[in-house]
This record gives structure tokens, sequence and C-alpha cells, in this order.
């Protein structure tokens, strides 16, 4: 069984969704203006990342991710239909 955990930069732990084909679902992670870093710790990887986000200026209210940065892992993210996608092995 795989075990998450996600805390913010005030070691804040944020919530997650765990799926059925063991995923991970952040939900809104990116929701604020600026940069926010965060820890990410399983049993199969640990990492940090940052996420800078801005406000959207498409006609409607919200937020965008403008850019992941990882630290201490090297991975690609995908953006796939406006959600990112984050492997590991």
């Amino acid at each position: 069984m795989t075990t998450y955990l996600l805390k913010d930069e005030n070691n804040v732990s944020v919530p997650l969704t765990k799926t059925s084909d063991d995923m991970v679902i952040l939900e809104n992670i990116g929701a604020y203006n600026g940069i926010k870093k965060y820890t990410f710790s399983s049993n199969v990887k640990s990492f940090d990342l940052s996420i800078q986000s801005s406000e959207f200026k498409g006609g409607c209210d919200g937020y965008q991710i403008n850019k992941l940065t990882f630290t201490g892992i090297d991975i690609d993210a995908t953006d796939e239909k406006g959600h990112y996608k984050i492997v590991l092995k």
C-alpha cells in the first residue's frame, strides 16, 4: 500500500484524494497569486516542488499554474487538458 503526504511551506498538510488506480489528486494547490513551496513524501519517492500561479485572464475567475519546479528529482510534468500529470516510477 502506497502512502502519500503533501505539506506546504508552513508545514501544513494539504488534502490529497487517492484514486482506486493508485493515483493522487491534488486539488486547488495553484489557487493563489505567486509562488508556494511544497514537500511531497511517499514510500515510493520524496521531493520538493514549487508552484508559480497567477490569476486567469481568460474571461472567467480563477487561477492558472504557470510553472512547476521540482527539486531533488528528475520529473517531467505534462499538462493534459488543464490538469498536470506527474508519474513517479
